[in-house]
């Protein structure tokens, strides 16, 4: 029995002194989280907005995603006093195009769509058709003489014939074929040559060059619709050999003034 009791004294002992550390270390849980910089409710907080931030990316996630908006075309606006025009001075719309007259794009829109743009709209007197000179002469050696010799054909009022010719005839604009065009329209052939080999007309082809850069536009066939100012013409800008039917979408938009 007195083993015992010896026995239990030498256990309770211990646990007795422990007794009283048991608050202290208690008191000194709040203490910790002070030194830390965060309370219990602050920690709550921050779980419920992460739980709130999740909830919404799940919800933004589960709805379609909303198409692109298309881009909207570039808009040119330019100065047409002085050139080549084709119909009615007071036409409310104006086209102008940029051409290459090596292009087969330009060929296209020249022997697909050309044709009858001038019968329904040209000739009726709703649009007015200008020229415009894109030469790539990096992949077609040819367009800047067809370019320059469009002009040099207009100094004896054949502008729009020599057109004619070279859109319909992208693979013939050596000079010796060009000069065979200017005779079969009584043009003085020797004037038209001297003309062409003279150069006279590059810095003027070479600024419409300038002028489609400023506006973005690239290729060949491109083309500048608006409605017509007292400058020329403020519009957007088409690209390609569109069928006719896009182009008239494309006027009806001007007419609504869209």
């Amino acid at each position: 029995m007195k083993s015992f009791m010896r026995f239990a004294g030498t256990v309770a002992l211990p646990l007795v002194l422990m007794l009283p550390a048991a608050p202290a270390a208690d008191k000194a849980k709040p203490d910790a989280a002070k030194e830390q910089g965060i309370t219990r409710e602050q920690a709550d907080q921050i779980l419920e907005e992460l739980r709130q931030i999740h909830q919404l990316l799940e919800r933004q996630q589960q709805q379609p995603a909303k198409p692109p908006a298309p881009p909207q075309p570039a808009r040119a606006q330019i100065d047409l006093n002085g050139a080549e025009m084709l119909g009615s001075p007071t036409a409310p719309i104006t086209v102008v195009e940029f051409t290459d007259y090596q292009c087969p794009f330009c060929q296209r829109f020249h022997l697909s769509v050309f044709g009858d743009m001038k019968k329904y709209f040209i000739d009726t007197g709703k649009v007015r058709f200008y020229s415009r000179d894109l030469p790539l002469d990096s992949i077609h050696p040819n367009a800047m003489r067809a370019a320059m010799s469009a002009r040099c054909a207009a100094e004896q009022g054949q502008f729009w014939k020599l057109r004619d010719i070279m859109g319909a005839n992208p693979g013939k604009l050596e000079l010796a074929d060009l000069v065979d065009d200017a005779a079969s329209l009584k043009m003085d052939t020797a004037a038209f040559r001297a003309c062409v080999e003279s150069g006279k007309y590059r810095e003027a082809v070479q600024s419409n060059v300038l002028e489609a850069m400023k506006f973005g536009i690239g290729g060949t066939p491109s083309f500048v619709v608006g409605k017509t100012t007292p400058e020329g013409v403020d519009g957007e800008v088409v690209e390609g050999a569109l069928p006719l039917a896009e182009f008239a979408k494309v006027f009806a938009k001007v007419e609504a003034g869209k």
